[in-house]
């Protein structure tokens, strides 16, 4: 690949110091004079750690060539070549320093030394050189290594003959050559894929012919010389447009005769840059696949999974015939391999394939239900109802029976996926009215077999919104009754208790008849019972009786209320519903008595000690309210005003919320669907290429998708860059003393990903010289300082540059403190002047992030650490507040706002981030705005995994609310 050899590109050395001990340039000296080997080994990598952290040491250079580069211990010399990589080796002029000459003669000593080892890795230093004139010394030793037996040092030797060039042209005008006879007689794999790649840098036409007189053998060839072909191919096709159909036929035979997953896989994707073809696309997609299920490594699995969602995202619609193909992923043990394969399949679902999908989407449900045992299995079962859910909702057709599907396993279900196979049947009834009946019977004859309580209630809200017929109300108050059991519930639980009491009497006067002597055992042993046994045994029949329970009752006796003000809402909808449908007083009459009775009986027993809790105040008032709602039915005097307000709530209200809410979702995916079309729609204007028309001196070059990619990783964005303007940079700066203070300091602070750099300035601002100057920093929080600067002589009025790196392990609030010391006159102590402190702003490592609603609610209940804050702020409305917390916190804001307006009195919602370092934060708002004073308030609450981040986003809604009450100076 070509890159760009201009900028050095240095080696990069651990930093033994771990503990932060800095040595002076003395130090070194006197430890490379007297130490062995293995101390020089040490000495010598606290050196090269200590250059790259911006010092150069250039006092140290001739104390090297003394006493270490005449060493002959291998880990030593490996040691001092990444030294000459970095060394400066000009002097202030720009000329080549004296020095260097005892370098450049050791350096030959090297390149003719008869152990390969030392030859490889002399050679591999000379690729790493930008000196034309050491370079040139070094041109007949490189040459001869061409020639060399070993083939450690042909490789290298190779590349350093393309370095050289690349350098200066002029050192080896005949390098193209040398690399084409080079290539001609080499016999090994890795030197002739450093050859030819060398060679199809410098000499397209010589690499060319090169690839002509192989293809013939092609899928003979070395995997490495493969790969290397792959690599040209794609490079001169997309500049040489003519070439472009003989390169696509080559890289089809050769895609379907590799073995290397390697070749596979670059293969795969230099036909995807070369051509949309869609036939072409989804052979190379179909060998991706087979590599995806193939390989065993899950990186590798999820690598060629993000390529082939590029290629479905670049070629919308081509892939649809792959959508099972692609399902086969899902035999991987990983769940984020299964996520992945599920969502690009989902992408790729048409009604032509939909039926396929969701049998094998079944098949994988049913294996998660049959292996109970396995936690990554209810992940995954959750995972598939998820997706299941997905795509019935795209095609209406299926909903049926997807239904149907979903409800077979609903009791096999954990509590976070049997609630969202009822949320996707509320959906499918308000989206396809026709399916309503059979949908509503179907989940009448597994209500049952719910157990958890929050689907249960969300089924009662199916019952109440869509029982629409008197048949149908019926049925729904059939099967409440049912699962209510016997009323009353108190006195009927009262004499169940009174005959288990009676019956374990008995039980017990049975066993101390039976005890008269020891139990014979199956294999003739004696032994005796033991009172655990019959405790244990007790404790199972009482877990089983309680199973046996139905729904309602099940939850009212273990003291879930909140289940029971939901019945309470459904019994008045149904109510309500059949006295519009039923001129039958009668029935009418009954219904109403037995709703009373029911809700009489769960406050009852709420009220006494048979639950494992009482029921709260809350869910009192609600059912209070239903049973006055119930019994004002029976006043012949009722008003109709009232009967239509009470209509209004109960019938109209919930059932139009809730279809704006499906409205408004619909709106959300339009959108994303409408912004993905965009991204990959071509402009109407876009010109034609007709490629018989295109000549070879054109200058129409297509896109390299890979290549781009490489440069970004290699150089980032260039166009960041640019954005840094001036104003943006002084506000980094942070003054550290006064302009009173002897020696002025600030400091520019940049953030990278996992560290921070302080760069200080320093100013002597008295008339004498400041000896052995230096700084001294220390942290607070979760901050470690690589090293502080070495002593300086700073002249009167005079500047010194200094840079500190700070590295960051989490985004927690750190303090960086320190003093600057300098030597006093004659005879004085040392002089201090106290730093002001600099804080690291954990804005710069958190990001606003996305998740599902399910996702939040886990990692609420599942984060332990909760920073509370109470918020008070002066901003003129809710939407202008949410804004600036935004803002201040870079969180994202999950739920839906469309109603939120500047008029809104209250605002509820929820916010995710996650730093970095892989945290995540969460948080909740609940603000109002007063109606008298015009302030916003209400409580923000955030959750984290550690308290850090919890604490530290904190302060900083702390501090916007109090930004909001500061005095602005509105005119001077």
């Amino acid at each position: 690949m070509s890159v760009d050899t201009k900028q050095p590109a240095y080696t990069l050395v651990f930093d033994p110091s771990s503990n932060g001990q800095t040595y002076s340039a003395t130090d070194f000296q006197k430890s490379l004079e007297k130490g062995s080997d293995e101390e020089k080994i040490v000495t010598m990598k606290a050196i090269l750690a200590t250059m790259l952290e911006g010092n150069p040491l250039p006092e140290l250079l001739m104390h090297i060539i003394r006493f270490v580069m005449p060493s002959k211990n291998k880990q030593l010399k490996k040691l001092i070549y990444f030294y000459w990589e970095i060394v400066p080796k000009l002097d202030e002029d720009g000329k080549l320093r004296h020095e260097m000459i005892l370098v450049c003669n050791a350096i030959q000593h090297d390149l003719q030394h008869p152990n390969e080892y030392i030859r490889g890795n002399t050679l591999r230093f000379l690729t790493k050189l930008r000196e034309s004139e050491l370079l040139e010394q070094m041109v007949p030793s490189v040459l001869a290594c061409l020639d060399y037996r070993h083939a450690y040092v042909r490789k290298y030797a190779i590349l350093a003959v393309f370095s050289i060039y690349k350098v200066s042209s002029h050192l080896l005008p005949d390098a193209k050559e040398i690399i084409s006879t080079f290539l001609a007689a080499e016999t090994d794999p890795i030197c002739k894929r450093n050859a030819f790649l060398a060679l199809s840098e410098l000499d397209r036409e010589g690499a060319l012919t090169y690839l002509e007189a192989n293809i013939t053998n092609i899928e003979g060839l070395d995997p490495l010389l493969q790969a290397s072909f792959v690599e040209f191919i794609r490079t001169d096709a997309t500049h040489t447009p003519s070439l472009k159909s003989q390169y696509i036929e080559l890289l089809l035979e050769l895609l379907s005769s590799a073995t290397s997953d390697e070749v596979i896989f670059e293969t795969a994707l230099a036909l995807t840059v070369l051509t949309s073809n869609q036939s072409i696309l989804v052979a190379t997609v179909t060998k991706l696949v087979d590599l995806a299920v193939r390989v065993s490594d899950n990186n590798v699995k999820l690598i060629v999974l993000d390529r082939i969602q590029d290629i479905n995202a670049s070629n919308p619609g081509s892939l649809e015939e792959l959508t099972v193909d692609i399902l086969r992923v899902l035999n991987a043990e990983d769940l984020d391999v299964r996520s992945k394969a599920l969502d690009i399949s989902m992408s790729l679902v048409t009604s032509r394939n939909v039926e396929d999908v969701l049998q094998l989407l079944k098949k994988e449900v049913q294996t998660t239900v049959n292996n109970k045992d396995n936690d990554k299995s209810m992940e995954y079962r959750t995972l598939l109802i998820k997706t299941i859910r997905t795509v019935a909702i795209k095609f209406g057709e299926m909903a049926g029976n997807v239904v149907s599907l979903l409800l077979d396993f609903i009791s096999d279900l954990n509590s976070v996926a049997a609630s969202g196979v009822i949320v996707f049947i509320k959906e499918v009834m308000e989206k396809y009215p026709q399916l309503r009946e059979s949908l509503l019977n179907n989940l009448l004859l597994k209500l049952d077999d719910l157990k958890s309580a929050k689907a249960y209630r969300g089924a009662l809200w199916i019952l109440g919104e869509y029982a629409e017929t008197e048949h149908e109300i019926q049925d729904c108050w059939k099967h409440i009754r049912t699962s209510v059991g016997e009323v009353p519930i108190l006195q009927s639980e009262k004499s169940k208790l009174n005959k288990n009491k009676e019956g374990e009497e008995d039980e017990e006067k049975e066993l101390t008849q039976k005890q008269g002597g020891p139990i014979i055992l199956p294999d003739g042993t004696y032994a005796t019972e033991s009172a655990f046994g019959a405790n244990e045994q007790k404790e199972v029949s009482e877990d089983e009786e309680e199973d046996k329970r139905p729904p309602i009752r099940r939850f009212v006796l273990s003291g879930d209320f909140y289940t029971a003000s939901i019945l309470a809402s459904t019994i008045i909808k149904l109510v309500l519903r059949f006295e519009k449908l039923s001129k039958n007083a009668g029935i009418i009459n009954a219904l109403k008595a037995e709703g009373l009775l029911i809700l009489v009986s769960i406050i009852r027993v709420g009220q006494s000690s048979l639950v494992k809790k009482p029921i709260d105040e809350d869910s009192t008032e609600r059912l209070l309210s239903a049973i006055a709602i119930l019994m004002d039915e029976t006043n012949p005097n009722e008003k109709s005003s009232e009967r239509e307000l009470l209509e209004l709530a109960f019938l109209q209200a919930t059932k139009e919320s809730f279809k704006s809410q499906i409205a408004a979702s619909k709106r959300i995916n339009k959108k994303i669907s409408t912004k993905s079309l965009g991204e990959n729609a071509e402009l109407i204007e876009k010109p034609i290429i007709f490629r018989q028309l295109v000549g070879e001196d054109s200058n129409i070059v297509q896109k390299d998708s890979i290549q781009e990619d490489l440069e970004l990783a290699i150089k980032g964005n260039a166009a960041r860059s640019n954005t840094h303007s001036v104003t943006s940079m002084l506000k980094k700066i942070v003054p550290l003393t006064g302009f009173s203070d002897p020696v002025y300091a600030e400091v520019y602070i940049t953030n990278n990903q996992f560290d921070v750099v302080l760069d200080v300035l320093l100013v002597n601002q008295t008339k004498e010289t400041l000896k052995n100057l230096h700084i001294q920093f220390a942290t607070i929080g979760d901050l470690k300082i690589i090293e502080n600067p070495p002593r300086v002589n700073v002249v009167p009025h005079g500047f010194h540059r200094v840079t500190v790196t700070v590295k960051v392990s989490s985004a927690d609030t750190g303090v960086v403190f320190g003093n600057i010391i300098y030597d006093g006159g004659h005879g004085q102590d040392a002089r201090y002047v106290i730093l002001n402190d600099v804080h690291i702003d954990i804005m710069d490592y958190i990001k606003p992030s996305k998740t599902d609603a399910d996702n939040f609610r886990s990692m609420w209940n599942r984060f332990e650490w909760e920073n509370k804050i109470s918020v008070k702020c002066d901003l003129p409305s809710l939407p202008n507040y949410l804004d600036e917390l935004v803002k201040g916190t870079n969180m994202n804001v999950l739920t839906n706002l469309e109603s939120l307006n500047d008029n809104s009195r209250f605002l509820s919602c929820n916010l995710y981030a996650k730093s970095s370092f892989g945290e995540e934060a969460l948080a909740n708002v609940c603000v109002e705005r007063d109606v008298e004073t015009k302030s916003i308030v209400g409580t923000v609450r955030i959750r984290s995994k550690g308290q850090g981040l919890a604490l530290s986003l904190g302060d900083r809604v702390a501090m916007i609310a109090k930004e909001s009450k500061a005095f602005k100076l509105a005119r001077v």
